[in-house]
């Protein structure tokens, strides 16, 4: 039998946590602290299995509150979002939760007909915040299709400075990045260094350059390839995959070309539905081609996208 909530997350509420801060717009309501009250929900995943009386095994809202009053009152803001931010901040990076949800508040706003409380209520996701603060971000279409994504061993292709590695392995996952560009690589490590990441490993690797490049047989969860095209490698892609795995690719479209003379030479754009033909063995899960947002430039480019998976039964691929 499958209960509903056991896939539900925990949630901790902490409800009307105060204290004095300077907030306001004008110089005069910044001189001294006025009282401010948050209320916070946080989901976190909490491993019932082996669940223990330990505090370790779970979020310690005492030190939640400590730390949100410590930002509360040791700086000076204008607006109460700007204070909102840095708690998002904070407690994404400190803390094990999911989402945070806040209703934060004013008790005594200085203005006359108000007699209650004035304020606001933020909500946001871990997803989302790393998304809001990613330099550079990761390709729109990646993200809007993570929930698709198994967990497990992903395969970044040409992946240069590995913005979709450093997000994805930001998510826990793992990730091997190739790429011919060993600066670009070399890079992406120091990346991986700065952020504290242990699961990403590169290689430098010219697919074009090889006539039958091995990646493997049934090894990958995942594999990504953004904005690159070299036909002769979709066997392989489909071959790495493990059965039940999941392909993500995008890339122009013919249209992009002759609208921008980008890319210059044509046969780096996928004809309309070509990229159907090439991944022809796998099961389609989601397939567009038009004008999208959130290319390589950060502006709308025509792109085919495509998610796929490879079929369980054995035999049904290459």
């Amino acid at each position: 039998m499958i209960f509903d909530n056991a896939l539900m997350p925990d949630q901790i509420r902490i409800e009307r946590l105060e204290f004095r801060s300077r907030c306001g717009v004008t110089v005069e309501e910044r001189t001294r602290p006025q009282p401010l009250a948050i209320d916070l929900e946080l989901d976190y995943r909490m491993d019932h299995a082996g669940i223990s009386d330990d505090l370790r095994h779970t979020i310690d809202y005492a030190t939640v509150a400590r730390r949100v009053v410590e930002i509360g009152t040791s700086r000076e803001a204008q607006l109460l979002e700007s204070i909102a931010e840095q708690l998002f901040a904070v407690i994404f990076a400190e803390f094990a939760v999911d989402r945070i949800k806040l209703w934060l508040r004013k008790l005594h706003p200085p203005i006359t007909d108000i007699t209650a409380s004035v304020g606001i209520t933020r909500e946001r996701t871990r997803l989302a915040q790393y998304v809001l603060r990613a330099d550079p971000h990761p390709a729109r279409f990646l993200v809007q299709q993570l929930d698709r994504l198994p967990k497990g061993l992903v395969l970044d292709v040409a992946a240069g400075r590995g913005r979709h590695t450093l997000f994805l392995s930001s998510l826990g996952y793992q990730v091997e990045a190739i790429d011919r560009d060993e600066q670009a690589l070399a890079q992406l490590l120091t990346d991986v260094r700065t952020k504290h990441l242990t699961n990403v490993t590169t290689q430098a690797l010219d697919l074009e350059s090889m006539p039958t490049p091995n990646l493997g047989k049934d090894r990958y969860e995942a594999i990504l390839v953004f904005f690159y095209l070299a036909r002769p490698l979709f066997p392989q892609l489909i071959h790495a995959l493990k059965p039940g795995g999941v392909l993500i690719y995008e890339t122009f479209l013919i249209d992009h070309h002759l609208h921008y003379q980008h890319p210059r030479r044509r046969e780096f754009c996928l004809e309309h539905g070509e990229l159907l033909n090439l991944t022809s063995r796998l099961r389609v899960l989601h397939y567009d081609e038009g004008p999208h947002e959130g290319a390589r430039d950060g502006e709308s480019a025509y792109t085919a996208q495509l998610v796929a998976q490879k079929p369980f039964t054995p035999g049904a691929t290459a």
